[in-house]
């Protein structure tokens, strides 16, 4: 479904960018801001756009959420990296999308704690998140053909590595996302159920007809050089695939799984407080009934603990990070594995 055109007035961001320059340009999304240390201020959002002629546009993000750092790292360094030469169309780069959440390194923003991943479409007359979704989806997406959003699980989880797609009305655009998670060449490739995806900037750019991928490349507030290397080989298999740079999709040695979350079961959420204890680890296999966790209460000793089951086969492909545990809480998610692709 093709989203129509807000009504609403102009977005109050401004770039300090030309979008249809040919060349290399680093600039700002600048949102004013009236602060108590700040009366004349403005939000600034890194940006880059990287332009050669003709050609399909990419949109590539990072800091969705402020805690998630291979999107903000590999993207930080793209804008150092790529050149207007090796671009046939062009290149849109945000590796900060959520500026005062990743200055923070909170998953939320500090200024009205506004989730952005849950502020889409947005309100130019909203808060300060809500004028940077709506920014996005008036302005960004409309002018881009294909969107990576790059995720992890921040500071609250841990997730395999995986690029992930949507099941869409319109299969051709959903084939098109599906084809662009595998060639991303995690170790993972998922078609991905949100528990709400009404509000994702996801949902926004799908429902404008674009091309969009989602990864989540590990977690715990932090970034490995594993994790980096998946996202950076990543980023530019991206770009490869929908043809916007040369070259061939460089695929995981040891091949890659791909996985499927057809429904609300895959996640398994805590009915209890307390402290958690994973009797899984991340990529095993687990089947239906099997005990996956205990949560013990922590007011009293010689408390049995609580056992928290599978409700299905398939492989622990997310867990809570942390060990304390609140009622609410996804403790697990639990994927289908639907196939091994081989290298």
């Amino acid at each position: 479904m093709t989203q129509q055109a807000s009504t609403r007035r102009p977005s109050p961001v401004s770039a300090t960018v030309d979008f249809d320059a040919d060349g290399v340009q680093h600039g700002f999304l600048k949102l004013p801001i009236s602060t108590d240390i700040s009366a004349w201020g403005a939000v600034m959002i890194p940006i880059t756009v990287v332009k050669n002629g003709e050609g399909p546009t990419a949109l590539l993000t990072g800091g969705n959420h402020g805690d998630e750092y291979e999107g903000i790292t590999s993207l930080l360094k793209l804008t150092n990296a790529l050149k207007a030469e090796e671009v046939s169309g062009r290149v849109i780069i945000v590796p900060c999308m959520n500026t005062p959440a990743v200055m923070a390194g909170t998953r939320t923003s500090p200024m009205d704690k506004g989730n952005l991943n849950r502020s889409f479409p947005g309100d130019p007359d909203g808060g300060v998140t809500a004028q940077i979704a709506d920014y996005f989806t008036r302005v960004l997406v409309p002018m881009s053909d294909v969107v990576l959003d790059l995720h992890s699980g921040g500071r609250t989880l841990d997730i395999l590595p995986f690029a992930a797609s949507h099941v869409l009305d319109d299969k051709n655009q959903q084939r098109a996302a599906l084809d662009g998670a595998k060639a991303f060449g995690a170790p993972y490739a998922m078609v991905m159920f949100e528990l709400d995806a009404e509000k994702l900037f996801d949902t926004a750019c799908e429902r404008q007809g674009k091309v969009f991928v989602a990864t989540e490349l590990g977690g715990g507030g932090t970034s490995t050089p594993q994790s980096m290397a998946i996202a950076e080989r990543g980023v530019r298999n991206f770009l490869i695939h929908y043809g916007l740079v040369e070259g061939e999709v460089d695929m995981p040695e040891g091949g890659q799984f791909y996985l499927d979350m057809p429904d609300a079961r895959c996640y398994v959420q805590s009915q209890h407080q307390g402290v958690l204890e994973l009797t899984v680890a991340l990529g095993e296999a687990v089947q239906k009934g099997q005990t996956i966790a205990y949560v013990y209460d922590m007011t009293r000793s010689g408390a049995e603990p609580v056992a928290y089951k599978a409700e299905r086969d398939g492989v622990l492909m997310a867990r809570r990070a942390p060990s304390l545990i609140n009622m609410g809480d996804t403790l697990a998610v639990i994927a289908d594995v639907v196939e091994r692709l081989e290298a």
